[in-house]
């Protein structure tokens, strides 16, 4: 019995290659379409968190202004909608510096930015605990990829209110990545909890605990 070879025609050959590089291109904008709308978002943030004064202008004015004209209630409608960071977390050994959104913003999320954890408290909050994950790995969302860099004594920042609160890590441990998080810190001291996920190893996370030294 002879075998009937059946040629791909080149047209196929060269529909197939066309459709991948699109897709590639597709995949390749988005992601670049993502990082420079939040480098662009975060900028309008810096300017909102560092000068209160604009702040408390643009907020007043909204609230007053009732006869304004066409042009400035449009510029006051889209600063209202413009959700705010309200601190940073910084940590001086990496250079790292993120803002982070109130917790019940639709902002805070690991998906977007770094993410206050829902039962977390405030820095100002008397031997309660302030804990914010993000995502380690690639892609622009990785803003914990260098924590795995953190040993015990290093220090970590969080500016909130006018007030700077400087940490310093006192343990550093793993846990399975489960969906739970289990803190192990000293309930007689403020503190500061950062996860993600270990390096090179998603099936645990990493958690850092850091005990507050001082307020400036």
């Amino acid at each position: 019995m002879t075998r009937i070879k059946h040629k791909i025609s080149p047209n196929v050959i060269a529909l197939v290659a066309a459709a991948i590089i699109v897709l590639g291109l597709f995949f390749t904008l988005s992601s670049f379409i993502d990082e420079k709308r939040l480098l662009s978002f975060d900028y309008m943030n810096n300017q909102f968190y560092d000068d209160e004064q604009i702040v408390d202008d643009v907020y007043t004015t909204n609230v007053s202004s009732e006869d304004s004209s066409s042009d400035s209630t449009s510029s006051s409608s889209v600063t209202s909608n413009l959700e705010h960071y309200i601190g940073y977390l910084e940590i001086p050994k990496l250079g790292f510096r993120r803002g982070f959104y109130n917790i019940d913003s639709a902002l805070n999320t690991v998906e977007a930015n770094i993410e206050v954890i829902k039962g977390s408290s405030m820095p100002d909050v008397e031997n309660g605990n302030l804990i914010i994950a993000g995502h380690s790995g690639t892609g622009w969302k990785a803003f914990f990829n260098d924590l795995h860099l953190l040993e015990v004594g290093d220090e970590a920042r969080v500016l909130y209110q006018g007030n700077t609160y400087i940490y310093q890590i006192t343990n550093i441990y793993k846990d399975k990545n489960t969906g739970r998080l289990a803190i192990k810190r000293d309930y007689n001291k403020t503190t500061l909890t950062l996860v993600t996920c270990t390096n090179n190893d998603s099936s645990t996370q990493t958690i850092y605990i850091a005990e507050l030294l001082r307020v400036e």
